[in-house]
């Protein structure tokens, strides 16, 4: 009875404890033999401060290389000390065995890495004191427990010297040190903090959650049993998600749910009772910093109605944090510990990670897997020095580095997305340089050498290669996969991943294994989409028709007669199946083509003769026909699902046009196309001008000639040139193509000789006749109706005008101009990044999309600044976020974006006074939008919040070019004479994302209380803006001068 007493009182609190239970424990304890080298005092406090534990046989305490909580003393009972050479716990040995009186754990004073892992060899009772008491018996009683204290590394001496030497000598001591020690070694415990001092943000935002916590949901914070120990002041994982759910639609899932708490656990905001696991949703036990160091408090009145208003705010805040944290958390688990979609998330991030565009898609999976997360909390850390031996290869995921040589200094600084330490393990060699930190809280990707070499033979051994010749013409990857047999059981196999090729071998290897409709197997892979998609780039429309056609009536080597005419018949369906997946893919292109038209008829031909032979092939001259007559123009490829949206009946739908072309292109619903008729303004230098009526596709050489007949301006030599509102020129060269369309808001295009250049200016009307603004248009009207009302009708159309994507068409519907132009954009989206001249096409479409977006950017700045009035300036700023909010509600991210970078224009975001008396919710507003661009992380926010969205979308016009041009530029296209078609995968996922957006239609169904007005009407179609930065500033300056 005496004994389940004292381990009673041992299980409450210390400051719970009575006098009485004291005076219990000690009188236990001093009788015990493990106690008697204790100094009466120092037990007496141990009595204070301990807590009772009793573990079965095979129990681990705790394992090598986590950072300790607790230091133990054994009451009875024994434990083994297993350490590890390479950190696996398969193959650790004893080294020691610790009886009963032996104190461990005293790592825990400078938060070192575990020694070892120890575990009990029987039943075994121990005393534990947490980290927070044992520092305060340290202070009071160090010179005490420096006599009882015996560290494991000195226990374990004499057997790490009999059991380490001579095996660490047979298998050659010092030849290697493994991938998973140096893990161990550089991130020893996952669920440890990643800084050494949180940031303020994160603080705060754990203090209002905490308050709010315990003031809705008191409960779950409290004193908690499991397997007979007691856990003090601890919530559930399981618990802590699901009130998270409940507190606010931000948090919307419980994978964000668990994102947010692990922002707060990787700085130690949150902690696990016994630090050894990250967040789980799971049922283990956490505390809030503030409890598990004993000064937790009750909030008063004041704190909770304080922190109740600062929870939307703080789970905002948490929400857009979350998803690195969950990256981290992965990252730093051990690779054998990740899943599959854990392996995936982190693929998803290496796309976008410079220093590894240029590698395969295998060699990013593999890294996926074998990755290190690896953070440094002080500048001037030095990861390694000139001379060591290259350990690991290192890309940096935040901050910067300086890059020193011994006698130069400093010479270069690394930053987020490069990368360093590679040629020392390519080449075998010393490091070549010191690698310092630049900055505080930087965080590396890490690969050791083991893995490095590893990966690179795996590359090799699995890459097939096709010859001919003496040459390679098709490299294929040998990729393993399992698939479900009929009987359940699942069965292993190969399939093979195209990587480089002649176009031609590339083209045949597609006929015959992806779309022979004999073979079983199924290929779930893109490589027929992505060469559809990308063959513009190495085997254009005037070389692919002809060796389809070469394939179509290409002759079997087959001896059987049998077997030649199976194998001939299943050749002449593959090329059909193909065009007509290329018909599907781009019908528009495909019917426009005058080339694909005469390889269609000379196809038919050849189908219909061998109908007589094959008279099987009836289906595929049926198919051949349908594609024939069909309509020349514009059509959507298949009817996409129409999402249907109410509209506010205070939003009035209009249309809106940009220029003259662009509006008539909208109104006939036709995308621009090279023969479409352009009419061209070109200013002599005296500002006099000549109309030209030229096709589309005509180059800058057409123009100069036409120019120079209609002008007669001679035989010398002439150049045409774009000069700007700003007084920029932009010099064009002769084979440019389509320069109209990509002339900036109020560029003119000039001809001039050559050696007069020099003496162009452009006409600046800016400063005198400034255009009329949206503040006049608002007063005209309100002089005229003198109801606010007004007002807010003429604003919501400018919103409906915006939000709809430009174009409005009655009752009839909506259909967008990105929906018009789709089919061209995305191939247009590889001309412009890989170079129009490279192709010979025009860009028209993707030009005055880009051109509408910097038209509406510096609109909403020209208003701004046209404004004279503060009250006017507020209203209208108060409208262009409700115009975003709109875009947003509606997925048009594209003019979502040009209005904020309008708002965030320094024209804008200086005017002060008219900030200030913007009301605290538009202010809000406004700060959510600013996140959602952050550009840091390659976008990752944005990234993030367009990747739960559902189609239609209209996306982000030029982050898409900047994606497609991050791999252009790090990769080549070409490489010992083959297509690199590992680029071609890449181009084509960025070309994906464009079709994924416009998969399902827009419907909107128009409000009764819609009105018509004339004048705005007209105003969204003309829109006028200043697009000189300097006019803008000044413009702003006289607004609101520079305080002194």
């Amino acid at each position: 009875m005496m004994v389940s007493e004292w381990i009673a009182s041992l299980d409450k609190r210390p400051c719970d404890r009575t006098g009485e239970e004291l005076d219990l424990i000690y009188s236990h304890l001093k009788n015990l033999k493990a106690f008697e080298k204790f100094h009466p005092s120092l037990l007496q406090q141990i009595c204070v401060y301990g807590y009772y534990e009793d573990l079965d046989k095979g129990v681990t305490l705790f394992r090598q290389g986590d950072i300790g909580t607790n230091w133990y003393i054994v009451l009875t009972g024994s434990l083994e000390v297993l350490v590890s050479e390479t950190g696996d716990h398969k193959d650790a040995i004893i080294v020691s065995t610790l009886a009963p009186g032996t104190c461990f754990g005293e790592s825990i004073l400078t938060n070192k890495p575990r020694y070892g892992t120890v575990t009990t060899r029987e039943f075994t009772e121990l005393i534990r004191v947490e980290q927070k008491d044992f520092k305060i018996l340290w202070e009071g009683s160090k010179k005490l427990l420096e006599g009882v204290i015996t560290p494991l590394e000195r226990l374990s001496t004499t057997a790490n010297q009999l059991q380490y030497s001579p095996a660490i000598s047979r298998q050659g001591q010092g030849r290697r040190k493994s991938s998973a020690v140096a893990r161990l070694n550089g991130q020893s415990n996952p669920a440890a903090p990643i800084t050494s001092i949180p940031s303020e943000k994160l603080k705060r935002a754990g203090r209002v959650l905490r308050t709010v916590l315990l003031t809705r949901a008191p409960h779950m914070v409290r004193d908690r049993k499991y397997h007979l120990r007691t856990y003090r002041k601890c919530m559930v994982g399981t618990e802590m998600v699901e009130w998270l759910l409940q507190q606010s639609p931000i948090v919307h899932s419980r994978n964000q749910a668990v994102g947010i708490w692990q922002a707060l656990c990787e700085e130690g905001i949150i902690v696990h009772v016994c630090r050894e696991h990250q967040f789980k949703d799971k049922y283990l036990f956490y505390r809030f910093c503030e409890d598990d160091q004993g000064v937790g408090t009750v909030p008063n009145h004041a704190q909770k109605k304080e922190c109740e208003e600062e929870l939307q705010d703080t789970l905002i805040t948490l929400a857009q944090i979350g998803p690195d944290a969950m990256m981290r958390m992965i990252l730093r688990k051990l690779p054998h510990d990740r899943t599959l979609d854990d392996l995936e998330i982190i693929y998803e991030e290496l796309l976008h990670i410079k220093a590894l565009s240029h590698l395969s898609t295998s060699v990013k999976r593999e890294l996926a897997s074998v990755l290190v997360f690896e953070s440094h909390a002080k500048a001037g850390t030095v990861l390694f020095n000139q001379g060591d031996e290259g350990k690991s290869w290192y890309i940096i995921l935040k901050g910067s580095v300086n890059v020193v040589i011994y006698g130069k200094g400093a010479v270069c600084t690394l930053h987020e997305g490069d990368d360093f330490g590679k040629l020392a393990l390519l080449n075998d060699a010393p490091r070549a340089a010191t690698i310092v930190l630049r900055e505080d809280n930087c965080h590396f990707l890490r690969v050791d050498k083991e893995d490095f070499n590893r990966i690179l033979r795996d590359v090799e051994a699995n890459t097939v290669r096709l010859k001919e010749h003496g040459q390679d013409v098709l490299v294929l990857e040998k990729i393993p996969t399992k698939s479900q047999a009929a009987d359940g059981t699942m069965q292993s196999h190969y399939k093979y991943s195209v990587m480089a090729g002649t176009p031609e071998k590339m083209l045949e290897h597609l006929l015959e294994t992806r779309l022979d409709n004999t073979k079983s197997e199924e290929t779930t892979d893109s490589f027929l989409e992505d060469f559809l998609l990308t063959h513009v780039i190495f085997m254009p429309t005037e070389k692919l028709c002809p060796a389809l056609l070469s394939y179509y009536d290409a002759k079997s080597l087959k001896t059987d007669e049998q077997d030649a005419g199976d194998y001939g018949l299943t050749q002449k369906k593959s090329v059909v199946q193909f065009v007509q997946e290329w018909h599907n893919l781009a019908e528009d292109i495909f019917n426009e083509d005058e080339q694909v038209q005469v390889f269609l008829q000379e196809l038919h031909s050849y189908v219909d003769e061998d109908c007589a032979s094959f008279p099987c092939l009836a289906s595929e001259l049926t198919v051949l026909e349908g594609m024939m007559s069909c309509e020349k123009g514009f059509q959507f490829i298949n009817t996409p699902e129409v999402g249907k949206r109410r509209i506010s009946p205070s939003v009035m739908l209009t249309k809106k046009m940009a220029n003259e072309l662009y509006l008539d292109s909208i109104n006939k619903k036709q995308p621009i196309k090279a023969n479409d008729e352009n009419i061209v303004k070109i200013y002599c230098a005296d500002h006099t001008y000549s109309t030209l009526r030229l096709p589309m596709s005509s180059s800058v050489h057409s123009l100069i000639e036409h120019a120079r007949e209609k002008l007669g301006l001679g035989s010398e030599e002439l150049v045409l040139c774009e000069i700007k509102s700003s007084g920029d020129r932009v010099l064009y060269k002769e084979d440019d193509l389509c320069v109209t369309t990509g002339l900036s808001l109020n560029g003119l295009l000039f001809i001039s000789p050559r050696k007069h250049l020099d003496a162009l200016v452009s006409e600046s009307t800016q400063n005198q006749c400034l255009p009329a603004s949206l503040s006049h248009l608002i007063a005209v009207q309100n002089s005229d109706c003198k109801l606010p009302r007004e007002i807010d009708l003429f604003y919501d159309s400018l919103e409906g005008a915006l939000t709809v994507c430009w174009l409005v068409e009655g009752a009839g519907g909506i259909d967008c101009v990105f929906k018009a132009y789709f089919l061209f954009l995305q191939y247009e989206l590889i001309y412009q990044v890989l170079g129009r001249s490279n192709f010979n096409k025009i860009t028209a479409n993707l030009d005055l999309f880009l051109r509408r977006f910097n038209e509406v950017q510096y609109w909403v700045v020209t208003e701004m600044v046209l404004a004279q009035n503060v009250g006017k300036r507020v209203q209208l700023l108060r409208k262009f976020i409700k115009v975003a909010a709109h875009c947003k509600e509606f997925q048009n991210l594209h003019s979502f974006f040009a209005i904020v970078m309008g708002l965030s224009n320094i024209a804008v975001s200086r005017l002060s006074q008219t900030w200030e008396k913007l009301p605290g919710k538009f202010k809000k507003m406004f700060a959510d939008f600013e996140t959602l661009m952050d550009p840091s992380r390659n976008h990752r926010v944005y990234r993030l919040s367009v990747s739960k969205l559902t189609p239609p979308i209209i996306p982000f016009m030029p982050l898409l070019m900047k994606d497609l041009t991050f791999t252009h530029d790090g990769n080549k296209t070409y490489f010992d004479g083959l297509v690199n078609f590992e680029k071609m995968h890449m181009i084509a996922q960025t070309i994906r994302n464009v079709r994924i957006c416009r998969s399902r239609r827009l419907d909107l169904e128009p409000p009764n209380t819609a009105k018509s007005s004339t004048e705005v009407q007209d105003y969204i179609r003309n829109l006028q803006v200043i697009d000189n930065q300097r006019v803008l500033t000044q413009l702003s300056y006289k607004l609101e001068p520079r305080r002194t």
